[in-house]
């Protein structure tokens, strides 16, 4: 079994060395000549525990080769970008791209998995126009399905294996031969659909959950205002068998929850009134976040802020889409003087330190943005000493309040009293 996977970031490169572990012969294409020498070098562009054992192992089995260009191969796996355009419309031209640069390698009998997240119809209107162009006859010689990712960064081999799977085939082959291939290591169940069902289902999970953090958001806001913690409400509330509201926070980030909505919003914008609303809420989150911060040094002359924190969401590197990015903007903008730390995120960020103590020395204020398991238990009592003002707020809740007020700082959180 031979498998080509165009693709080889967050979610390519771990699916395709998951494949090789199972037997499968792949080969992995990315068109970042950089990250292909990475790659063949055994050296990681991303984060993901467990991944760089896997990398190497199956290097070294030699069950996985990398480069710049495909190879002919029984399946190939398209797992690209498909990024936000400025007036919210879906780029689709890498899936496009991708596409077109396994036109001259495909075969009759081959299958084409699509696994990015797209529009409804990127399947019919997208793909299947370029792979004509192959002379076979879709569906009998050339089999397509669009199979969605649904895993979470930082657990992604757990839920590669554990999570159930969603198969969309042009054709009832098509989705058979698609389940196939994934029982080579899936252990939850596969449900098969049409490819429109699956490219819709991956888009309602991810916007079910910017609908819930955005509620979550605006119960922050009205927890604010009427002095209540909507933290120790919202737990009491999910007591309740029938009720899961989401935690709120500095805003809505990585590819997946801030991104998804808009393809929906995109093909159906006037059915999509409530979508619309919610995503609104979570992208001028970051903004309400600056406007508390400036509120809370607003006393004290040139202010300095200490920033915790890069990554979208707690323990990984990934910064796509990250509220702490704009949040950081927003407050250069503005005119304040920052210092920034992640442990996690290796990029260059202007500003950014090598430790906690650094970023807290002189600062205002610490401002916890991301939730890393590295920030819970800090030496509050060394970093009150190396700041000029002791005040904390924390985005996340992420943060023991007895433990950081009983080393001497003032402590405030999202969603309560300010």
């Amino acid at each position: 079994m031979r498998l080509c996977v165009m693709g080889l970031g967050y979610i390519g490169l771990p699916t395709a060395v998951m494949f090789a572990k199972h037997g499968v012969q792949v080969h992995g294409v990315d068109v970042n000549e950089k990250v292909v020498n990475m790659l063949n070098n055994k050296e990681l562009h991303i984060e993901e525990p467990g991944l760089p054992e896997m990398l190497a192992e199956v290097i070294d089995a030699g069950q996985f080769t990398v480069s710049t260009k495909p190879e002919k191969a029984d399946a190939f796996i398209i797992a690209v970008p498909t990024p936000v355009n400025p007036d919210g419309s879906a780029n689709v031209d890498y899936v496009r791209s991708a596409t077109e640069m396994i036109l001259p390698y495909i075969e009759k009998g081959n299958l084409v998995i699509l696994e990015s997240t797209v529009p409804p119809k990127t399947v019919e209107n997208v793909m299947i126009p370029i792979l004509e162009k192959s002379g076979l006859v879709i569906g009998e010689e050339l089999y397509i399905s669009h199979s969605p990712e649904r895993v979470l960064p930082g657990k992604l081999f757990e839920e590669l294996v554990s999570n159930d799977r969603i198969v969309g085939g042009i054709n009832e082959k098509s989705s058979e031969l698609t389940v196939q291939l994934y029982k080579r290591f899936v252990k939850g169940t596969i449900h098969k659909t049409d490819a429109t069902t699956a490219e819709m289902v991956k888009l309602m999970e991810n916007t079910y959950r910017d609908i819930n953090i955005a509620f979550a958001n605006e119960l922050a806001r009205i927890a604010e205002k009427l002095n209540f913690d909507v933290w120790e409400a919202i737990e009491l509330a999910n007591y309740h068998p029938r009720v899961n509201i989401h935690k709120p926070g500095p805003g809505v980030g990585g590819h997946c929850i801030a991104v998804d909505p808009y393809f929906i919003i995109e093909k159906a914008p006037e059915q999509s009134k409530l979508i619309t609303l919610a995503r609104s809420i979570n992208s001028n989150t970051p903004k309400t976040v600056v406007k508390t911060i400036q509120n809370i040094v607003k006393e004290i002359e040139e202010p300095k802020i200490a920033v915790l924190g890069l990554a979208f969401k707690g323990n990984i590197d990934d910064m796509r889409e990250s509220p702490s990015l704009e949040i950081i903007e927003e407050l250069k903008k503005a005119g304040f003087k920052l210092s920034i730390h992640d442990p996690h995120v290796k990029a260059d960020v202007e500003g950014k330190v090598d430790t906690v103590e650094e970023a807290a020395k002189d600062a205002d204020l610490l401002v916890i943005l991301t939730d890393h398991s590295a920030y819970k238990d800090l030496d509050f009592a060394a970093i009150k000493k190396v700041m000029k003002s002791p005040i904390v707020y924390d985005t996340r809740n992420l943060l023991d309040q007895e433990k950081v007020e009983q080393a001497g700082l003032h402590y405030l959180k999202i969603g309560s009293k300010l």
